[in-house]
């Protein structure tokens, strides 16, 4: 039977590539996961995802909870068959969005009880239930349902929060039911302060998890801070287990996250922006509503072997989103998380290569000299 298991292969100062291994196959680090938060990536087919090169989807917990129901998901075989997607899925543990979405929210140390965003209905959240509606799905890889700290927060609050979560997080390790090639990973909180975040390493690492990742970031403490958390905490964090950093993010904090030791990441950034109009190039980003692009005849970017790069050009793109076509959002989602898978394969490469120095330096260039005006006709 497959073992869960994390193979350290490169490593280049603090950047590591690496190998994860599940049930349900294994995937390549530093990864981009695709978001599929409702067992389905918006706008794309699945085959499409994985022709990308995305190797792991993301589904969430409370989204599936509330509609159609783990238990009819279980009951149709579990994720994997039910969205079309054989190779690993792991799943968000809910409690960021019943923060985020649900409506009369309370929360106690028992858990959290909240009404659907959908029809008002009442539910109620623990981390035994997170972790069964999670077996339900049949994850790869369960999160523990943690407490998202808001920000900002003082240390107090922080303090408090994270304390539950570790609490929390000792009974997600309970009520999990291991099995061969399926994994548990803890999360790591504590808001921006270097010694909560420390001390919550601790706690993660005496209950023992499959996995770390690090929770409470992306929510408005802008990229600096970001960083300076991610260099306080990541060496707290085990050195032989993958590390993830949760809702994250944009190209450059991807750069600036591998850089300080992380392995794994999802955000709904690159779909989100391919449904509005904006385009992730080697030079920045695009806005493809822009008028600029209206006589265009280039591919969005021309270092992009995406079918939208291909096949279609600016001016087409450009039509398609002022026409409101939804071919528009299907073509320029697909061409980002080709973007994004690229730039993931780029940092292997380079570390592999013991040049992510070099990398960095010249993603930086690129990225700050912009995107070029439109050829004349």
């Amino acid at each position: 039977m497959t073992e869960f298991r994390f193979d350290l292969l490169a490593t280049d100062q603090t950047a590591r590539r690496g190998r994860v291994t599940t049930a349900h196959g294994s995937f390549e680090t530093p990864c981009f996961i695709a978001t599929a938060t409702a067992a389905t990536v918006k706008a794309m087919h699945p085959d499409s995802v994985r022709a990308t090169g995305a190797e792991l989807a993301i589904c969430n917990t409370y989204h599936l909870m509330l509609r159609p129901t783990s238990e009819r998901v279980a009951a149709l075989g579990g994720l994997h068959k039910f969205m079309n997607w054989p190779g690993p899925i792991i799943t968000d543990s809910g409690g960021y969005q019943v923060m985020s979405l649900s409506e009369l929210r309370k929360i106690n140390e028992n858990g959290v009880t909240f009404r659907s965003h959908l029809d008002g209905s009442k539910h109620e959240l623990t981390p035994e239930r997170s972790m069964e509606i999670q077996h339900n799905l049949d994850s790869n890889i369960t999160m523990c349902f943690d407490e998202c700290t808001p920000h900002p927060a003082t240390h107090a609050q922080a303090a408090s929060s994270m304390r539950m979560s570790m609490r929390w997080a000792e009974r997600c390790k309970k009520a999990f039911k291991p099995r061969p090639g399926y994994a548990l990973f803890g999360i790591n909180q504590g808001s921006i302060y270097p010694d909560l975040r420390a001390e919550s390493a601790d706690a993660l690492k005496k209950i023992g998890f499959d996995g770390y990742a690090v929770g409470g970031l992306a929510v408005g403490e802008g990229q600096e801070a970001m960083f300076k958390v991610l260099d306080s905490v990541v060496p707290h964090l085990p050195g032989d287990k993958p590390r993830y950093l949760m809702g994250v993010g944009k190209p450059d904090d991807l750069v600036g996250a591998v850089a300080r030791g992380i392995d794994m990441f999802d955000c709904v950034i690159p779909t989100r922006s391919g449904r509005t109009g904006q385009a992730f190039t080697r030079r920045g980003t695009v806005n493809m509503r822009n008028a600029r692009h209206m006589n265009d005849p280039r591919p969005i970017d021309e270092s992009c072997a995406c079918p939208t790069c291909s096949n279609h050009s600016r001016a087409y793109i450009h039509h398609l989103f002022r026409a409101e076509e939804i071919l528009g959002p299907m073509l320029l989602t697909w061409h980002n998380l080709h973007y994004y898978q690229d730039l993931m394969r780029g940092m292997r490469k380079a570390i592999e290569e013991k040049t992510f120095t070099d990398f960095t330096r010249d993603f930086a260039d690129r990225q700050a000299a912009g995107d070029v005006a439109e050829v004349k006709s």
